[in-house]
């Protein structure tokens, strides 16, 4: 869905998963399926380069620090058909709510469950507005979040 959608260009775009349990989590995809990637074109790995940045400037935005993230790539690199896999990375930033609070996942969430800290009532943070940020990602990754 487009709402979800957080930054895009020609060749990629990042969204909020709706299975997100890390605050501000995102997903980075081709638009085109993909499956490692050495398999992607020149022009890929440039706009790869230029989304990546655009995202992690984002990021830094939120909380006015440069922003800490855990990033994990998923694809195929075996020789088989592995057609049914789709090149896509991962991001997981473990600040909650401010820039010296953070998320850390103990006991049942590891092991059983997660648990969503933020509610999208939570997100509508007026000082972001002030600043000048029309839809911050804050807002942007809680607002759309699938909150139970």
């Amino acid at each position: 869905k487009s709402e979800r959608v957080v930054v895009e260009n020609e060749h990629w775009l990042v969204v909020v998963p709706y299975w997100e349990t890390w605050p501000f989590q995102m997903l980075l995809l081709p638009r085109r399926h993909v499956l490692c990637l050495p398999d992607l074109t020149a022009q890929e790995r440039d706009s790869l380069a230029s989304i990546m940045k655009r995202l992690l400037t984002e990021y830094d935005k939120l909380f006015e620090v440069s922003f800490p993230y855990s990033m994990r790539w998923h694809g195929s690199y075996l020789k088989e058909d592995m057609s049914h896999l789709q090149l896509h990375a991962h991001y997981y930033p473990p600040l909650l709510r401010s820039a010296t609070i953070h998320k850390f996942m103990v006991g049942y969430e590891m092991l059983a469950n997660e648990q969503r800290d933020l509610t999208p009532e939570q997100s509508r943070v007026p000082q972001y507005a002030a600043r000048g940020h029309t839809r911050p990602v804050r807002e942007k990754c809680l607002a759309h979040a699938n909150f139970k």
